[in-house]
């Protein structure tokens, strides 16, 4: 069985995602709340709580095959800082690197490192900041590719993330893994500008990874919201009024469409703040917007069900949360309701990482088994 490091790792949901054919020897957070959630579902013998900018190679078990790092967004964020890689959050980029960079120098380089970030990371600082993680893992000596896959291929949430997905460059890749050229369902144009933008000896490592799109029914939110929540009450009448009030007519007319279609309707609504006015965005579309943590409560995204007449409104709750992420129903938990949406909205999305574990990273581990079973010995 291969072994995998996971850096950044939260309550563990790159290793959800990547299943029973991995083990995981060594995981990091900085977090301690994370941790706890991390120890109620994984264990805690391999888990370390330290700063990874404090972290050094003689903590790290054996030979990984995969290191994974879902490092911060919020410098890469389009709704960040702006502080790019250079940000005291994204800018632990670096610090991953460098244990990289030990593990290579001691002979024990990973076979695989997959990054995943939010969809600015391709265009933060104009795109320098891509460029300056292309280089990097170039220079250790991997062959790498970026896609860009949406949660709502496979759960009823839009969150699009970037995963760049590296591999030794004296590994073999399958046939079944790259292709000769961009997709349109993994690499939008962002991808190939990005790639295009690239310094030709870089570009010399690029592989455009190939994967199937995911065959399977799609959930939808009426799937998911629970009748009877846990975790959160339904809003007063008042505070229901409150919200509709805070429509444009735009937004207002969405929800007597959704009183007028002869059916339950369930939509999401986010409280955005347009040319200094706070207003309440709904959608009808079966699809929720993109979970976020809760810095503040207009990032908490809201519940709406509609039933002709009738409307209720609450704050969406924590395992509704939790399927919208792809986690499985046994998930434990944090019981507060900040602490479950921040471990979930700050997550990756888990069916994501298993697509692409099944049709890239397990077919690179079985063409290369003779050769990893002699970095374990």
């Amino acid at each position: 069985m291969p072994n995998f490091y996971e850096f950044f790792a939260g309550g563990g949901m790159a290793r959800s995602g990547l299943g029973e054919a991995w083990n995981c020897v060594f995981a990091n957070d900085f977090s301690e709340q994370k941790a706890t959630a991390y120890r109620a579902n994984w264990g805690g013998n391999h888990l370390m709580v330290a700063d990874i900018n404090k972290l050094s190679t003689n903590v790290l078990p054996g030979h990984a095959d995969l290191a994974w790092a879902s490092f911060p967004c919020q410098d890469l964020s389009l709704a960040g800082n702006g502080a790019g890689l250079q940000g005291e959050r994204s800018g632990t980029f670096w610090s991953f690197l460098k244990i990289i960079q030990g593990l290579k120098s001691e002979g024990r380089k990973p076979s695989m490192i997959v990054l995943e970030n939010v969809y600015g990371t391709l265009t933060s600082h104009e795109g320098k900041d891509f460029e300056a993680i292309a280089k990097s893992v170039a220079a250790e000596g991997y062959n790498f590719g970026a896609v860009v896959m949406d949660a709502v291929q496979f759960v009823p949430q839009s969150r699009p993330r970037v995963f760049i997905i590296c591999i030794d460059e004296n590994m073999t890749l399958p046939e079944e893994v790259v292709c000769d050229r961009a997709s349109p369902a993994w690499h939008p144009d962002k991808i190939i500008c990005a790639y295009n933008a690239l310094p030709k000896k870089v570009k010399h490592q690029w592989k455009w990874w190939k994967m199937p799109e995911p065959d399977q029914a799609l959930h939808t939110l009426n799937e998911i919201i629970e009748t009877e929540p846990q975790g959160v009450q339904w809003h007063t009448q008042k505070e229901t009024q409150k919200l509709l009030s805070m429509m444009t007519p735009l937004h207002r007319q969405k929800v007597i469409a959704a009183q007028q279609g002869g059916q339950t309707q369930v939509g999401t609504i986010y409280k955005r703040t347009r040319e200094g006015i706070q207003r309440a965005e709904v959608r009808f579309d079966g699809v929720a917007g993109c979970l976020r943590t809760p810095s503040g409560g207009s990032s908490r995204q809201t519940i709406m069900v509609v039933e002709g007449a009738k409307i209720r409104t609450r704050l969406i709750s924590p395992r509704e949360a939790a399927r919208l992420m792809g986690l499985p129903e046994d998930y434990v938990l944090p019981s507060k309701y900040n602490e479950a949406y921040h471990l979930v909205g700050d997550g990756v999305v888990v069916p994501v990482v298993a697509h692409m574990n099944q049709h890239v990273l397990l077919p690179v581990i079985h063409a290369n088994k003779q050769q990893l079973q002699l970095h374990a010995a």
